[in-house]
């Protein structure tokens, strides 16, 4: 085993036999790690063990099989987030996207400061939806997808009110629409936007504001692009879509 010291994001945890727990973190030196907690009723890892906190780990990391955490230091807690059912469901959500895109193992420390940092964002109050969108939108290549909302496939034009193709796997320009039949009849606004998702800085996000219209056919189109182009299916994407129908009951 090799001993290591690198901050870390609790992914989930579960039971294992009667007292003791499986812990899944994301660390940013050693990838996806499964961490197994002996006596957790007894153990002073009860309290930094749970889902969306932020620890800097000291920690046993085997290659072969579970790995141990020794200490702790300098925990960070999403409060915000973990007191609203809604900013919690969508960051669940992008947890469970992070879990799904990379291999348990494989260090990616900079997926691990976007996450972090979008987390973070979402604790100070920005947008939670348009936060999830931008996630999505930049994690597609994790998952072997790379799309260009840019310019057109055929003359490379940029700037015009753009249509998605899924045949092409771009956008076409209205001199190139006939090229399939078949286009999605997208609202040009919606591109734009996911052009902008792209390569938006975390600065720029205080000041982008997306009208309730606008955020509907987002994610229509975005759940067409991962139903389509990734085949994923998680449980925390439902629980954001049930949300639509009783969760203005708990607003």
């Amino acid at each position: 085993m090799q001993t290591k010291e690198s901050r870390g994001l609790v992914l989930f945890n579960r039971n294992y036999r009667e007292d003791d727990k499986l812990v899944k973190i994301f660390t940013e030196m050693a990838g996806k790690r499964m961490f197994f907690v002996k006596h957790i009723s007894r153990s002073k890892l009860t309290s930094v063990i749970q889902p969306l906190t932020v620890a800097d780990f000291l920690m046993k990391i085997n290659d072969a099989g579970l790995s141990y955490i020794d200490d702790y230091k300098e925990v960070q807690i999403f409060k915000t987030i973990n007191e609203d059912i809604f900013r919690l469901s969508y960051a669940s959500y992008i947890v469970s996207l992070v879990d799904a895109a990379i291999d348990d193992g494989l260090r990616d420390a900079p997926l691990f400061d976007f996450l972090v940092k979008t987390l973070e964002m979402m604790e100070q109050g920005l947008d939670y939806e348009i936060l999830t969108n931008i996630f999505e939108i930049q994690i597609l290549e994790r998952f072997g997808v790379r799309l260009n909302f840019h310019e057109c496939v055929f003359c490379h034009r940029i700037g015009l009110p753009f249509d998605f193709s899924y045949q092409y796997s771009g956008l076409l320009c209205p001199q190139h629409y006939e090229k399939d039949s078949h286009r999605s009849h997208l609202d040009p606004n919606v591109l734009y936007l996911l052009d902008r998702f792209q390569t938006i800085s975390f600065d720029d996000l205080k000041t982008i504001s997306v009208k309730p219209e606008m955020k509907r056919k987002l994610r229509k189109f975005i759940d067409d692009i991962y139903e389509n182009y990734v085949g994923l299916h998680l449980k925390s994407k439902k629980f954001i879509d049930d949300l639509s129908s009783w969760g203005d009951i708990m607003k």
